[in-house]
């Protein structure tokens, strides 16, 4: 005890692990620059089975997530989306509308291709979502947030020093319990999300 006491009464010592300190802080406040993301995403949804019984109409949406990287390639994001589907028939006969929103999180890859400044995206999550159904604008149903899935793939290509465009493609799943008046039904929302994001890192 008195060796360290000693050692660490030393002015040099001292000054020495307080400049460490000092270089540790700045380097860590440079290497934080640009590893935040936001993006907003505009898409068009194709539905891959039918809801219950109803065919759905092309659908669209849009999402918007921020995402921290945490190693070089490697992020996490969440966020929040909005789609909705339009339908000729439904499961009371009738035409009826389907929105989906929510929470999505999961991680993001992205790494350069080659020698190129377009770079590979790769995404893989969860989502915590619920599905309204809408008829003549007034919400009848509504099955309450439940866990789905989504996996993603695209390029990332370079508008600047900060500004990217994220042109992907997604498959998204999402299994719900529908009540309308008396009929009970399980339904899986399944569908591709083609869409462009555009994102912006700081």
């Amino acid at each position: 005890m008195k060796i360290i006491g000693k050692f660490l009464s030393d002015s040099k010592v001292t000054s020495v692990i307080f400049l460490a300190i000092v270089m540790m802080s700045v380097s860590r406040i440079t290497f934080a620059q640009d590893r935040w993301g936001f993006e907003f995403r505009p898409g068009v949804n194709f539905a891959t089975k039918k809801l219950g019984d109803a065919d759905l109409k092309t659908g669209f949406g849009f999402e918007g997530t921020l995402s921290y990287r945490f190693i070089q390639h490697l992020s996490v994001y969440a966020g929040w989306s909005w789609n909705k589907f339009g339908s000729d028939q439904s499961l009371t006969g009738s035409r009826l509308d389907f929105e989906e929103t929510g929470y999505t999180y999961g991680l993001q890859f992205i790494h350069p291709i080659g020698e190129s400044k377009i770079n590979f995206l790769a995404r893989a999550g969860g989502m915590s979502n619920h599905i309204e159904v809408e008829q003549d604008d007034e919400i009848i149903a509504d099955s309450r947030h439940g866990l789905g899935w989504q996996v993603e793939g695209g390029v990332v290509v370079p508008l600047g020093e900060k500004w990217r465009l994220l042109p992907s493609v997604r498959y998204r799943a999402l299994s719900r319990d529908l009540q309308i008046e008396t009929i009970k039904t399980s339904v899986d929302l399944n569908y591709l999300s083609i869409g462009v994001g555009i994102s912006r890192t700081f």
